[in-house]
């Protein structure tokens, strides 16, 4: 999705120029937004590719010229928490760490589009952290898929950042023990930055080969493979789909990899140490900190951490 001299239209970014679909001819309640488009099935993607051939130059816009927007507003967000062997060893676990996904949604409300602000919000946290991971989008419904049939339900991938208030999520109590509360730890305004695009199934064949980096204020903090989750795209969804009908629109969240603010904190349990290359954090997110989560293969998302609207005082 983009927005050109304020209206909102569905694209397809072609080297460095977006393509305005209804601009090019193609039904505006069909094409209307993601999930319409991923409803129309084979003949909507037909129709997109005849559409790229025959565009005139007044459907063509120069990238710099739009402001892309989230690509998707999902219908429901499966999230899968500790689903990297680098980052389940990095971090103190509750006794079902790494033994099975971890399971909690977020909404479309937590969603935000690239260049939008991530609200560090004193009165909920004082430990913002950030999380690059590969999101998949739902383009075939389906319960109960199977390992084998599983990619065959992916419509693409698009990154996410599964922004995080460590302080609402790791708790612990007098006596050691420790649990997880993924509500108000992962579910909030703007903890789900999505974007910048969402690149088909076909043109990712191998979801367990994408390179993910995150860097905050250019520094290096996590650089890692999809191949190091504990459970692939294909199991993922085969978990999830145990409990709901998949639906065209959802969108599952794959987990991070080592290199969260979370590693260097021992107040929570943090005991990472960075490989060449990376930098430990010092420090949570704050007002003013840039975030870039990178999937290589699929694209930049830039995002930056702001302060409460109408707050005068950092944290």
């Amino acid at each position: 999705m983009f927005e050109v001299n304020t209206t909102r239209r569905l694209g397809v970014i072609e080297n460095e120029t977006v393509i305005d679909l209804v601009a090019a001819g193609a039904d505006a309640g069909a094409f209307a937004d993601v999930t319409n488009f991923i409803l129309g099935g084979t003949a909507a993607m037909d129709a997109v590719r005849q559409l790229i051939r025959d565009a005139p130059e007044t459907a063509r816009h120069s990238i710099d010229a739009v402001r892309l927007l989230a690509p998707i507003m999902p219908s429901t967000v499966l999230c899968a928490g500790s689903n990297y062997h680098a980052h389940n060893a990095e971090k103190l676990n509750t006794p079902l760490s790494g033994k099975e996904p971890e399971f909690f949604l977020k909404t479309a409300d937590c969603v935000i589009g690239p260049g939008d602000g991530i609200v560090c919000d004193p009165k909920l946290t004082r430990k913002l952290d950030a999380e690059t991971e590969l999101a998949i989008v739902i383009g075939k419904p389906g319960r109960h898929i199977t390992v084998e049939d599983a990619l065959d339900h992916v419509f693409g991938y698009t990154v996410s950042n599964d922004v995080t208030a460590r302080d609402r999520q790791v708790r612990q109590t007098p006596e050691g023990f420790t649990w997880y509360e993924l509500g108000r730890g992962k579910a909030f305004d703007s903890s789900l930055p999505l974007g910048p695009v969402i690149v088909t199934a076909d043109a990712l064949p191998d979801p367990q080969a994408l390179t993910l980096r995150t860097r905050i204020n250019g520094e290096l903090r996590q650089q890692a493979n999809t191949s190091d989750m504990i459970w692939t795209c294909a199991e993922l969804i085969h978990f999830f789909s145990i409990s709901f009908t998949l639906k065209p629109g959802m969108v599952i969240l794959t987990g991070t990899p080592a290199g969260t603010g979370w590693s260097s904190d021992k107040e929570l349990g943090g005991n990472w140490t960075p490989a060449p290359g990376l930098i430990a954090a010092t420090r949570y997110c704050l007002p003013g900190d840039h975030v870039e989560s990178e999937i290589a293969e699929i694209g930049i998302l830039h995002n930056s951490v702001v302060s409460p609207a109408g707050a005068d005082v950092l944290l």
